[in-house]
């Protein structure tokens, strides 16, 4: 059980971490969205980040509450943009990364159901529910995009 459970540590310290960069480029981003049509976006750009900081908060909460380890401070790659057009790609492209990262995260939980006693349950959960957000974010990032 002990293994299993460093290596959702490991993982999930990841997530928190990309979580982290994409609260900071998403504000940092609505900064720089300009021209007529700016205010939604913007307000859309900074929405997402407010759930990207519920994202931060549950990955920190299940690495040091239930998984009783301790959560990283550190942040992952981000990405600088300028143009309203490339700040939506750049993020649309980050969203899927996630996704399939956090897919990997699931699948390892529910792989590992009878190792995580008294955990899977909120694990299996929390993640899913990332996932769902995130799925939701593809959606709003690609209608901006008229895709």
């Amino acid at each position: 059980m002990e293994a299993i459970k460093n290596e959702l540590v490991v993982m999930l310290n990841h997530a928190l971490e990309m979580e982290h960069a994409a609260r900071i480029q998403y504000l940092a981003h609505a900064e720089l969205i300009k021209g007529v049509n700016a205010e939604p976006i913007i307000s859309r750009l900074k929405e997402i980040a407010s759930d990207e900081a519920k994202h931060e908060d549950k990955f920190r909460d299940l690495i040091g509450s239930y998984l009783c380890a301790e959560p990283s401070m550190g942040i992952a790659k981000t990405h600088k943009a300028q143009e309203t057009m490339e700040i939506l790609e750049i993020n649309l492209t980050g969203e899927k990364e996630t996704i399939d990262f956090y897919n990997t995260i699931y699948k390892k939980v529910i792989e590992n159901k009878g190792k995580l006693a008294y955990v899977f349950e909120t694990l299996e959960h929390e993640i899913r529910h990332v996932i769902i957000e995130e799925q939701q974010h593809i959606a709003e990032l690609s209608v901006l995009l008229g895709k």
